[in-house]
């Protein structure tokens, strides 16, 4: 189905991941011209912009740093002139279990910078620049998780910045965008286990895979198109003109977690 995003622009944050490159091809393949933001992987992305096959912008930065943002919206718009779409999808996951009681200060403020943090200075350049460029419309999709939904022990870092964004942010700026352009809408997706980077090596493991499903019907790790779906849909007028401050989970129905 056509979502209507030919021709527009779209910024994604964290592109050169899993799931941030299969969204820039996602949208690629519906014709929206591209930002694509990355840290410190920018020859991932170039390997892939020949193949995308639309105009493409790659745009670097330390997203924690106000000036880093600032910069990113900047040569976004050098190239585009303007943004239509925004996708927040860049963050960190420490794969080592620390219960709350033994995590450093270090590892929490760490992780509530990279992913919280950051986030709110991605969404509030978005809206600064809507603010400078009136328009009718714009879409604003953040990337949380399921820990965000259910809590996630041993990860309560991860846990409460995602809660922030999926909660916090989206149902707040839901509010907001619509002062600066009347249809703008703010949407949240909420993977659950995806098969991508982050999680590499766990995929493969049959007791991690079953623990990890266990309360999800379709009893299966997601793959980086499933959220990249659920992104394209969300950032279209078109497909979902009428949904804003929504919270869509991606986790083959998950329930909970197994705690035992």
């Amino acid at each position: 189905m056509d979502a209507g995003l030919a021709g527009s622009t779209v910024l994604v944050t964290g592109a050169s991941g899993g799931i941030g490159l299969a969204c820039a091809r996602a949208f690629a393949a519906e014709g929206a011209s591209l930002a694509l933001h990355y840290h410190r992987q920018r020859a991932v992305l170039e390997q892939v912009v020949d193949d995308l096959a639309v105009p493409t912008a790659l745009v670097g930065g330390d997203l924690t740093d106000e000036g880093a943002v600032e910069a990113m919206y900047s040569e976004t718009l050098d190239a585009f002139g303007r943004i239509d779409v925004v996708v927040v999808n860049h963050g960190i996951w420490n794969p080592r279990a620390t219960a709350l009681h033994e995590m450093s200060l270090e590892q929490w403020r760490e992780t509530l910078d990279v992913d919280l943090t950051s986030a709110f200075l991605v969404c509030r350049a978005f809206l600064r620049h809507l603010d400078a460029s009136p328009r009718e419309a714009a879409s604003l999709v953040l990337v949380g998780s399921t820990a965000a939904l259910f809590g996630e022990a041993d990860h309560a870092d991860y846990s409460a910045a995602k809660a922030g964004m999926t909660h916090g942010l989206t149902l707040s700026l839901k509010n907001e965008i619509v002062r600066l352009a009347p249809r703008g809408r703010v949407n949240c997706v909420c993977p659950g286990w995806t098969d991508t980077p982050m999680a590499a090596g766990h995929a493969d493991d049959p007791a991690a895979v079953s623990w990890a499903t266990a309360t999800m019907p379709l009893a299966k790790i997601a793959t980086p198109e499933d959220v990249a779906t659920a992104v394209v849909f969300l950032a279209s007028d078109r497909l979902a003109g009428h949904i804003s401050g929504a919270m869509l989970p991606v986790a083959g129905g998950m329930e909970g977690r197994r705690l035992r």
